[in-house]
């Protein structure tokens, strides 16, 4: 069987077109022959960047997210929103962008669909060392305001214990470097 399952797309409607997603209503016929509709969220995709000092504390960024309609603390990231330019150089552009920071080593740390039930958003996470600072250089309303902030790796982990960190990103990110330096 294909990757598809024996699932066939059988056509799609754009409903609406907005400055980062694309809803459309997609169509499928299941492999028993019966069809379907779906709405789906198109997305271009994201990075998130972990930057974790030799001190093993992490810089953050407390920014507001209109979703939510507040601010809430999590990893640097940024939409993929240059044609053709590969993540690992989004995320380096990110970092510097938002938080004022460039890594001397860039590593990623895993791919992940956001929301797979109903968006196409595939995020790319990187840990980010050798750290040194550079200009800032924020884009967007939300960036201008966001605080930096730099927190014990310990404390982060405390805080997603507690969920007062609920960003998936950061979640993730902070969860695999946590397992990562466990086994080397």
């Amino acid at each position: 069987m294909d990757a598809r399952g024996g699932f066939e797309p059988t056509g799609e409607e754009t409903l609406f077109e907005g400055r980062v997603i694309t809803l459309a209503r997609a169509s499928f016929r299941a492999p028993n022959g019966e069809s379907f509709v779906r709405e789906i969220v198109h997305h271009p995709g994201a990075v998130a960047v972990l930057p974790l000092h030799d001190d093993q504390s992490i810089t953050m960024v407390r920014q507001f997210r209109a979703a939510l309609g507040h601010t809430i603390l999590e990893i640097p990231a940024g939409l993929r929103d240059v044609d053709g330019e590969p993540p690992i150089i989004t995320a380096s552009r990110e970092l510097a962008e938002e938080v004022g920071l460039a890594a001397g080593k860039l590593a990623p740390l895993c791919v992940f669909h956001n929301s797979p039930g109903f968006a196409d958003e595939l995020v790319h996470v990187f840990l980010a060392t050798d750290l040194h600072s550079v200009d800032l250089d924020r884009q967007g309303v939300e960036e201008q305001h966001m605080t930096i902030e730099r927190i014990p790796l310990e404390s982060v982990v405390a805080r997603i214990d507690r969920a007062e960190i609920t960003d998936a990103k950061t979640v993730l990110a902070v969860a695999l470097v946590q397992a990562r330096s466990r086994t080397s």
